[in-house]
């Protein structure tokens, strides 16, 4: 853990005009730390957890399964103590049911990760004792109809890693798509992309971290948003991407 006279002195090296690599190298800090630094200069406050529950082993995966999760996941209790965490991911996307799959390993190492083949789509799942832990906002019923906040701990993750949240998010009930429109006759096409979940505060939780990302949205109608200025788009296809 760094003080804070420690960062500052590091984001002022950066502030200078140098590179990260120079910065690293000279204080020590690794690049992804100046980076986070850069968004969020105090320390991450601690998870409330359990005492046996040690946190995601891997921050920045967890942001992206905690986007996935909040599109596509659910909880549910094992009969014999503990639960399953699954992540229902279409058949159409492989890649991204290998996503998935990549970062629940990465946030619980130790939890075995398997397959459940339903009717076109695949429940990504793994059974732990912890992910009512690390995923608070389970509940019974649907998220759509009870209250979803980010607790602060999980807030501060999000804001050190705000596009693995957002690629997350739009991962699971999300997508890139080509739209078209006709002006003076000719027919123009624009890539766009969506974002559809019933919840508004899960939509909230989406538009506010594009805010801070700068990248400019609309509402297309109650649970969709949209995100198609030419400069917006330019930043998700870095950033996130389509789903394969």
């Amino acid at each position: 853990m760094y003080d804070m006279a420690t960062r500052r002195q590091a984001l002022a090296l950066v502030a200078q005009g140098r590179s990260l690599n120079s910065v690293s190298a000279e204080t020590g800090v690794s690049r992804s730390a100046l980076r986070a630094w850069q968004i969020r200069i105090e320390p991450l406050p601690r998870m409330v957890r359990s005492a046996e529950c040690s946190g995601p082993a891997d921050q920045e995966a967890y942001v992206y399964l905690l986007g996935l999760y909040l599109g596509d996941g659910c909880i549910s209790p094992h009969p014999r103590g503990g639960h399953h965490l699954r992540i229902a991911c279409a058949d159409a996307w492989p890649g991204l049911i290998e996503l998935c799959r990549a970062a629940i390993t990465a946030v619980r190492p130790d939890n075995r990760v398997y397959f459940l083949q339903r009717q076109g789509c695949v429940a990504v799942t793994s059974y732990g004792n912890h992910w009512t832990c690390l995923f608070p906002q389970h509940g019974p019923g649907k998220k759509h109809d009870r209250r979803i906040h980010l607790r602060p701990w999980q807030q501060a993750l999000v804001d050190a890693h705000p596009w693995a949240f957002v690629r997350g998010l739009i991962h699971s009930d999300g997508c890139r798509t080509t739209n078209w429109t006709v002006r003076n006759g000719k027919r123009y096409e624009y890539p766009r992309y969506f974002f559809t979940n019933k919840s508004s505060d899960i939509t909230a939780l989406l538009t506010t971290t594009l805010d801070r990302l700068g990248v400019g949205w609309t509402r297309a109608n109650q649970h969709n948003i949209s995100v198609a200025r030419k400069e917006s788009v330019v930043l998700m296809d870095l950033h996130v991407g389509p789903k394969h």
